[in-house]
């Protein structure tokens, strides 16, 4: 059963690492969760305000995703079309992966212009909107992907000194 849980564990650790740039996946909860469930095993003794200043962690960087691309936006004038076209453009460079790892910073800019475009009819007034809106955006994903690395070096050192009791039988 550890062996079970220390891999489901691991899988949620690494759908937190990619739940950092994807916005349908809670990234440092789903870390968390994979925290917990190597905590859950018997051979990792629990410890229990470990997993709670975690979780906390977690929960703050998970409602500071939602609030600074709207601070971002806000401060540059920027509209709530623009954080929509934010979200379309990481979207289309998930799923049409044109220029490589370049295009999860390209697309989400272009969205955010092109959102800013319809929502204005100044293109200056756009450009500085879809900045501040993909400014909040790369700062958020930046945030959650520290969180998430951290997590990863949590679950792996603390695997690492369990790993005998782990696959023990």
């Amino acid at each position: 059963m550890d062996i079970f849980l220390t891999l489901l564990g691991f899988l949620f650790i690494v759908i937190g690492l990619i739940g950092s740039f994807l916005p349908v996946l809670p990234g440092p909860p789903m870390s968390w969760i994979g925290l917990l469930l190597l905590y859950l095993t018997k051979a990792v003794p629990n410890n229990m305000w470990f997993l709670i200043i975690t979780l906390v962690v977690a929960l703050i960087v998970f409602a500071l995703d939602y609030i600074i691309p709207a601070l971002g936006t806000k401060k540059f004038g920027g509209s709530k079309t623009g954080m929509i076209g934010t979200t379309v453009g990481l979207l289309i460079s998930i799923f049409f992966p044109i220029f490589g790892f370049f295009g999860i910073i390209i697309w989400p800019f272009v969205g955010a212009l092109v959102g800013e475009l319809i929502n204005k009819a100044d293109s200056k007034t756009a450009i500085k909107a879809a900045f501040g809106s993909f400014l909040g955006f790369l700062t958020g994903t930046f945030l959650k992907f520290i969180v998430a690395v951290v997590y990863f070096g949590f679950f792996i050192m603390t695997f690492w000194e369990y790993k005998t009791v782990i696959f023990s039988f």
